[in-house]
């Protein structure tokens, strides 16, 4: 489409067999290494021994997909912070996923999205529970119990400014590169908020330029005003076939940039890495 696209849902498989993908794509450096769920605390207990009790999660629900998410999850209070989150978490196994600490069982959270290894960051803790941004919503909140999940370091962060159509990339907090982008055209604005992303598909069409694709875990603000063949998309990171269109809002709300820009982050920055999307920074971040 010559607006640009989000990743369509019949990309679902293509996408989630694209993140562990092929040998090679992920360089061994970058892996992040797990680490304990359980901190002990002063008085030497664990943080799972002193957290406030989970309800039983009912065996009937929903599991959250790449569709839209169940509703009843909180909203993300800190949704525009642009304060790098710096640890990821991964299920280990299918765990209840609820709207409190020591509250109600919404949905569970699998190991993996269609089989891709799921890796959400990590927004607030309390009370020995974990808050992680929720996949497949806008601007919401998950709360986990202690048990199930291992957590791994995010050393990036990408911070995108919709008004001055901006993307920085930044590593332990400090600014690395920065790219003129694309946005999304009026009514279909590339939603505000923390994000995350999900995984990587190849190109479907020679209009991305033939580089992969993110997806991010941020879907259409209004479903209803993307084109049909789109409502189950979810909000995509990438280029296009060209360049003409940088720094204007021309996009069904996805970010689009240079090619040789989206190779960079497909090669540096890792599933899970927090995105931000504001409408502009206090001030213009530094450059590389």
């Amino acid at each position: 489409m010559a607006g640009g696209v989000g990743v369509p849902a019949l990309l679902v498989t293509a996408l989630l067999t694209g993140l562990a993908l092929t040998p090679g794509t992920e360089p061994v450096a970058q892996q992040a290494t797990p680490v304990t769920t359980s901190t002990p605390n002063e008085v030497g207990q664990s943080a799972e021994a002193s957290a406030l009790p989970a309800a039983p999660a009912p065996k009937g629900l929903p599991v959250v997909t790449y569709d839209p998410a169940p509703a009843g999850f909180p909203d993300d209070p800190e949704t525009m912070d642009t304060t790098p989150l710096t640890e990821g978490l991964r299920p280990a196994r299918k765990i209840a996923a609820y709207d409190a600490p020591g509250g109600r069982p919404i949905a569970f959270l699998a190991p993996t999205i269609s089989g891709v290894d799921l890796t959400m960051p990590i927004a607030d803790r309390q009370s020995g529970w974990k808050a992680v941004l929720l996949p497949s919503a806008n601007r919401k909140l998950a709360w986990l119990p202690p048990g199930g999940h291992t957590t791994v370091p995010l050393r990036d962060q990408i911070v995108v400014e919709r008004r001055v159509h901006r993307l920085t990339w930044y590593r332990a907090g400090k600014a690395v590169r920065t790219w003129e982008v694309s946005l999304g055209q009026r009514g279909q604005e590339t939603p505000l908020g923390r994000t995350f992303i999900l995984g990587r598909t190849p190109p479907p069409q020679d209009v991305y330029g033939g580089v992969d694709i993110y997806a991010l875990g941020s879907i259409p603000d209004d479903p209803d005003a993307v084109p049909e063949s789109l409502r189950n998309a979810h909000i995509g990171l990438h280029t296009w076939y060209h360049d003409g269109e940088l720094g204007e809002n021309t996009t069904n709300g996805c970010i689009r940039l240079t090619r040789s820009g989206q190779r960079e982050l497909l090669a540096e920055v890792l599933p899970g890495s927090s995105v931000v999307v504001v409408e502009e920074l206090p001030e213009p971040p530094p450059t590389a």
